[in-house]
């Protein structure tokens, strides 16, 4: 093991003289791509010199594991890529809270993560002030990052501007994870309807799928999280538009079609039954799967892939638990549609209240170019071979210890950009676990049935001001009514409050950018 690991240590010293090496002129500096600062704020294309001492990096990222992690990968990604590495992990239940507290009071570090699409349109007015770097005439000038699909970078943009990098996401990975041995226990086949899925759910609850004679599981285990848990892909069963949809002629938001109230019915339904845990609308990502790892709950509804994970610690708990994925399930007019992103999950932005100037600009973007290739992206996803994966065939064969990922390689996968079909060289998983085989494929067969969101690259200058406000009135109210404190009546006072707050305006804005891109 020790000589596995001082190969894998050389090879990336190695890289890192390469690095610091090629083009290196007497004075010990560099040559790499350093475009100047245009009038408009912008760079250019000149090149630039980058010093060959460590470069200091602070960078905000999302954490999605309970603790931070050990500072294994952070130090080779150093020496790797000739940088001081500080990074600022924040809870992914309060990143958004704490990157707009941090950009309200000017202490963003060099490098902020934005957490998806969502994010990102809020953040449209603060690019349009020039509180962030342009950076799309740069890219051609970096070897790894002009390999970024630029149909993706487009739905970034704004005002047909880049100002961000991506992470790369397959268009929709969402459906169901569940207990097929409680299913089978219970002569239950993978649900194929609404009803289906209810009757499952409901026998999750009452019919003792664990056989321990204790009326102590529930159906569904969900999360604070409209988008990303269970209620946008029931609403994209149900027949909901992606954000927004037409109706009579024009665009209007999701929550004004009658999918949504039935999609707030049914979850209501589920709540008032006790077939999904009392407290969604407060619990964290964690705390969600950890009812499912624990045997509390039977199907949990989200990204499929999440299975490998979860099969990994729910057999630590329970060597006999088996889990399945399935994805198809139509609603009450029998059509099958799930929701898409626009091929990114996070993006990062470089505010130029940390990033001083242009050179300062190039040296970051710099890092991300080595963070794209083959062997830092290797790195910072799967970790160090001999440790944290094997190769076979090729293919990575990752290690069952979920404590030893989640605590050394996990939390960096989150600051990757690009992916698998941008980095030549990134390696691939063998899916070992039949329910993971099976999810890759079911995500290739989400393809065939997607429902884009029609606004992703159109504009609305109220919607980028109030946005972000109007959309908490409307998560308020929808979470009011699945828990049965407003009804029907209360949640269209809440679109009406939307609408006369500056939805209206919002939906002008909106239909005159769709006409005008026709």
């Amino acid at each position: 093991m020790a000589k596995k690991n001082a190969s894998t240590l050389l090879a990336i010293m190695t890289a890192v003289a390469v690095l610091t090496g090629c083009g290196s002129n007497e004075s010990g500096a560099t040559n790499s791509p350093s475009p100047t600062t245009t009038s408009s704020g912008a760079a250019s294309e000149t090149p630039a010199e980058v010093k060959a001492e460590p470069f200091k990096l602070t960078i905000m990222a999302n954490l999605h594991t309970p603790e931070v992690p050990s500072d294994k990968i952070e130090k080779l990604l150093e020496a790797a890529t000739n940088t001081e590495l500080e990074f600022q992990w924040v809870p992914d239940g309060t990143y958004d809270e704490k990157m707009n507290a941090s950009f309200a009071t000017g202490t963003l570090p060099q490098a902020v993560y934005i957490k998806n699409q969502t994010s990102l349109i809020m953040m449209r007015d603060a690019i349009r002030n020039e509180q962030f770097w342009e950076i799309g005439p740069l890219l051609d000038q970096y070897p790894n990052l002009k390999n970024l699909n630029p149909d993706v970078l487009k739905n970034t943009s704004v005002d047909g501007k880049i100002y961000s990098l991506y992470q790369e996401r397959p268009l929709s990975r969402q459906g169901i994870v569940y207990r097929k041995d409680w299913a089978e226990k219970l002569g239950l086949k993978e649900p194929t309807t609404v009803d289906e899925l209810y009757t499952m759910l409901k026998a999750f609850t009452e019919k003792d799928p664990d056989g321990n004679g204790k009326n102590d599981t529930i159906g569904l285990t969900d999360r604070s999280d409209l988008v990303y848990g269970a209620f946008k892909t029931i609403s994209s069963w149900y027949g909901t538009p992606n954000g927004w949809g037409m109706q009579d002629g024009k665009l209007v938001p999701e929550f004004m079609f009658p999918a949504y109230i039935e999609t707030m019915k049914y979850v209501k339904k589920l709540h008032q039954e006790g077939l999904i845990n009392k407290d969604f609308p407060v619990t964290s990502k964690n705390d969600q799967q950890n009812l499912l790892i624990t045997g509390k709950a039977g199907a949990y509804i989200g990204s499929m892939p999440d299975v490998k994970s979860l099969d990994t610690k729910i057999t630590e708990v329970n060597p006999n638990a088996l889990l399945d994925v399935h994805n198809k399930i139509t609603g009450p007019d029998g059509n099958f549609g799930i929701w898409a992103i626009p091929g990114y999950g996070s993006v990062v932005l470089f505010p130029k209240s940390a990033v001083k100037s242009e050179e300062e600009l190039k040296n970051i973007l710099s890092f991300y170019d080595k963070l794209m290739s083959a062997e830092t992206a290797n790195l910072i996803y799967w970790g160090v071979e001999g440790e944290h994966y094997t190769m076979q065939d090729g293919k990575v064969l990752p290690t069952t210890d979920t404590k030893l990922t989640d605590r050394e390689t996990k939390p960096y996968q989150s600051i990757q950009i690009g992916g698998k079909s941008t980095i030549e060289g990134f390696y691939e998983a063998i899916d070992i676990l039949p329910a993971k085989a099976k999810a890759e494929e079911l995500i290739l067969q989400n393809n065939d049935f997607l429902i884009h969101d029609p606004s992703a690259p159109l504009d609305s200058a109220t919607y980028t001001q109030d946005g972000a406000r109007l959309q908490e009135m409307i998560k308020d109210a929808t979470y009011k009514f699945m828990l049965g404190n407003i009804d029907e009546a209360g949640f269209q006072a809440a679109v009406d409050a939307w609408l006369k707050q500056g939805g209206t305006k919002i939906i002008e804005e909106f239909n005159a950018s769709y006409t005008a891109a026709q």
